[in-house]
């Protein structure tokens, strides 16, 4: 199945990777291959490309697109596991990694996949295609549980009243498809608050989360990501949500602090000095991006360079 996705700030993040002809650079989520053609279009014969997804259609897709490059490695996996797949391939450091984080296009728009409340189709949401789906979480998770996810991963104001109206829901009949549970959640909000954007929304985007770890899986594999980067490499994170920036802005800001003694200190003790400088704070896309892909609007690109 081909994976339709347009790649966003796509000339934005490969010119922050400054890419060296002869470098050694991944692609963290390859999706439909955007992002990892263009750095290949600046690498030598040389040069080297590491491509991860979790997602078989991606892997198709990519496999389908590079076979012939010989300078290109695809990996059917989590990027969480760049630190072992670095080591088994025998590489020694990276000059450049992109991460394009959260959901993609062809995700939202293959109705069978379940991430869309616009379409009828079972509750999966499986990046993977393999694991507990959005189905398992609905219809097991506790009331206290479900209130827990949409509220921390969703930052659903009325998650309280949207997990009480899905326990009350699948009391009566199990929950199976996202037609169903978008149903439920739009009836648990308030009237008047259903007017900006998909009432929805906000409980989709938790659950997805969840069922994918996407922020545990973000938080625990950055450092490996810094940790991989040959000195002047760079590292360069497209986040979607708050959620998702948050952190990466956090682990940014720890890696270019340098000492961090008490002010009145008369010299350092800490010993403390910046690892990486970082180069782009929250890029957004431009105006002419955001109106040819509507989806580009809340993307924004934070790179780090390390020192």
């Amino acid at each position: 199945m081909e994976f339709n996705h347009i790649s966003v700030l796509l000339e934005e993040s490969v010119n922050a990777l400054d890419i060296k002809p002869d470098g050694i650079y991944v692609d963290c989520t390859a999706g439909g291959g955007g992002h990892s053609a263009e750095v290949l279009k600046k690498l030598g014969e040389n040069g080297r490309m590491v491509l991860f997804d979790r997602d078989p259609d991606a892997i198709e897709t990519v496999t389908n697109r590079f076979r012939d490059d010989k300078r290109v490695t695809i990996v059917h996996s989590n990027f969480s596991e760049i630190k072992k797949v670095l080591a088994d391939l025998g590489i020694d450091g990276v000059d450049g990694i992109i991460a394009d984080l959260g959901v993609s296009s062809h995700q939202l728009d293959t109705a069978e996949r379940g991430f869309s409340f616009h379409y009828d189709a079972p509750l999966d949401m499986r990046m993977s295609q393999q694991g507990t789906t959005a189905e398992d979480i609905v219809n097991s998770y506790s009331q206290k549980e479900l209130f827990n996810v949409i509220s921390k991963y969703g930052e659903e104001k009325f998650a309280s009243s949207v997990a009480n109206a899905i326990v009350r829901a699948r009391d009566k009949k199990r929950i199976e498809t996202t037609l169903e549970l978008a149903e439920i959640v739009s009836n648990a909000i308030p009237a008047k608050f259903r007017r900006n954007g998909h009432p929805a929304r906000k409980t989709f985007q938790a659950i997805r989360i969840e069922v994918n770890a996407e922020l545990t899986v973000l938080e625990n594999t950055l450092p490996d990501m810094f940790e991989a980067l040959n000195k002047d490499g760079v590292l360069a994170i497209i986040s979607f949500h708050s959620l998702e920036d948050r952190i990466v802005k956090d682990y940014f800001r720890t890696l270019k602090e340098g000492c961090t003694c008490p002010k009145d200190f008369p010299v350092c003790v800490c010993g403390k000095t910046p690892k990486a400088l970082v180069k782009s704070s929250g890029v957004k896309a431009t105006g002419k991006e955001v109106t040819e892909n509507n989806r580009s609007r809340s993307a924004k690109l934070r790179t780090a360079k390390k020192l």
